[in-house]
């Protein structure tokens, strides 16, 4: 074995045995997930490890074997040294006896193995407790087992050296009860592969995670155990379980502590921040290594042609969400006398040239075409009544120039924070898009896949809440000059506004699943992943309905 190569982990033979995917995103690309199951696993070891008697449990290594891992136990019987193995689960179903599964005989031979060359003592029986049957299965240490774990450590480096992700199992039912499937995609896959397939839903429908939004100017974060405290400038505090906060967004100059960012980071827990204005300004955020899908992205997008189809199915589905979203909105109402029907007929012009680009250049001035026609039909959406300082009459930004364009941008810079933490959590380059030309501070892939979610996200809860009168042109926006900007209560308004959008389900049109629109953003960057990595196809084709 070269000293440049690290021992492999018992436990990662295991997961090889049981599927070299699993294998290599969990020991290749470092991406692990702790699920009940795990927990349950673990709450089993230590409650064998408290129990009395001749339990004897050992961390071991073996440059040797190329091997590490902690072997449960190792019990002396007729005078012979036998190492055990403790599975929650149940054995595999024999024809005469319980029998081991492939991955675990593998995994107590390559324990068994390490304990020989420790103890300098032949090991030639090992045994599998599996507690859910209450059997102990007996596995034979004979040359086909040590030949069985030499292979599967040879096999075991060539894929830690590959930057290529083995393919999908074959095997479906494996990937229901995986903690990685949410990362894998498997179902997914499969259904790129063929259309005619009904995936399972193994991608969360929801967040148990909460955003923690702090708009107090002054206010303080700070970390109590493993607590997040929020102190605000009247001396309130509000506290929030780590396990329960997914991000932590600081607005205009709240602070945080050094140990509550060392909290953050260490549960992957991303902590942005924004101006009071809306603009995004940065982020911390911590996780698996991404060296190998970095790789991956900078390979892809490197192909012209590649990143030009990402390009033209993007700009179709924002184009086409802007259009439906518009005809929606003024189904039964004369849209000729609003001016929704010019909007709507530029846009499908738009639409058709987009459809006929043969560049990137052509397909951006159609989007941009398609994108001014959509704001100039968005008035004709809001009430007649509106207080002439909420009305719209065209987008300005860099500073907004109105009410609506304050609320406009403050939503998008939500939404870019949303997206860069999704991103950021899949392990992929924010700065290396395909659409957007890298112009300013603001990272190109954010801006691609924010074009996916501003209508559903924003525009459409924002028009809404517009109509149902929630905005106070006075108590809402602050003025100062021709600039507008939203006040600290238009500013927990619009959050609250968006982060209930977020908790909206969606049933996705292409996968057939329903999910909410803050997973929905998870599972697009993913989705856009395997367009490199496994069966491309399935970005970009969700639809409003």
């Amino acid at each position: 074995m070269s000293e440049a190569e690290p021992l492999i982990r018992v436990m990662a033979l295991h997961a090889l045995a049981y599927c070299e995917r699993l294998f290599y995103l969990e020991e290749v690309e470092e991406i692990r997930i702790a699920d009940a199951a795990v927990y349950a696993g673990r709450r089993l070891h230590e409650e064998l490890a408290a129990d009395e008697g001749d339990f004897i449990s050992l961390t071991l290594e073996s440059e040797t074997l190329g091997l590490k891992g902690k072997v449960d136990c190792i019990r002396r019987r007729d005078g012979r040294l036998i190492p055990y193995e403790h599975k929650r689960g149940r054995a595999k179903a024999g024809e005469e006896k319980p029998e081991p599964w492939p991955s675990d005989r593998l995994q107590v031979c390559a324990y068994a193995l390490l304990v020989e060359e420790h103890t300098g003592i032949p090991i030639e029986e090992a045994r599998i407790r599996y507690h859910a049957d209450n059997a102990t299965v007996r596995v034979p240490v004979d040359e086909t087992a040590r030949e069985d774990v030499r292979k599967a450590v040879v096999r075991a480096r060539e894929l830690s050296r590959s930057v290529e992700r083995p393919p999908v199992t074959d095997n479906e039912r494996l990937c229901l009860r995986c903690s990685l499937a949410p990362v894998c995609l498997p179902e997914e896959e499969r259904l790129a592969r063929d259309p005619r397939w009904d995936p399972v839903r193994l991608f969360p429908p929801d967040s148990d995670r909460q955003t923690v939004h702090v708009t107090d100017n002054g206010a303080r974060v700070s970390r109590a155990g493993e607590t997040l405290v929020i102190t605000r400038t009247d001396g309130r505090k509000e506290n929030f379980p780590i396990r329960e906060v997914g991000q932590l967004v600081l607005h205009g100059y709240a602070q945080v502590s050094t140990q509550a960012i060392h909290l953050c980071t260490h549960s992957e827990v991303g902590i942005h921040w924004v101006t009071a204005g809306g603009r995004y300004v940065g982020s911390v955020a911590s996780g698996a290594s991404p060296v190998q899908r970095r790789i991956r992205q900078y390979e892809a997008l490197r192909d012209p042609g590649l990143s030009f189809r990402l390009a033209k199915r993007l700009a179709l589905a924002r184009a086409e969400g802007q259009l439906r979203f518009l005809l929606r909105a003024s189904r039964g109402e004369d849209r000729a006398s609003s001016g929704v029907q010019v909007a709507v007929e530029g846009i499908r012009a738009a639409l058709a040239g987009m459809g006929r680009a043969e560049g990137i250049d052509a397909l951006r001035g159609h989007e941009g075409v398609a994108g001014r026609y959509y704001f100039s039909g968005l008035p004709a959406l809001l009430r007649d009544d509106l207080d002439t300082r909420l009305q719209f009459s065209g987008r300005n930004r860099r500073p907004p120039k109105d009410c609506f364009n304050a609320l406009l941008s403050f939503g998008y810079a939500l939404l870019y924070r949303d997206v860069m933490q999704a991103i950021l959590a899949v392990g992929l380059e924010p700065a290396f898009g395909f659409f957007h030309q890298p112009r300013s501070a603001a990272h190109p892939l954010t801006l691609d896949l924010m074009e996916l979610f501003r209508v559903p996200l924003w525009d459409m809860p924002l028009i809404a809440s517009m109509n149902r009168a929630q905005w106070d042109p006075d108590s809402d926006f602050a003025y100062a000059g021709p600039q507008v900007w939203l006040s600290e209560t238009g500013r927990e308004k619009a959050i609250e506004v968006y982060e209930r959008r977020k908790e909206d389900q969606w049933r996705h049109p292409v996968t057939r699943y329903s999910l909410s629109y803050a997973r929905l953003i998870e599972l697009e960057v993913r989705l856009l992943e395997k367009e490199w990595t496994g069966e491309p196809g399935l970005f970009a084709r969700m639809r409003l309905r």
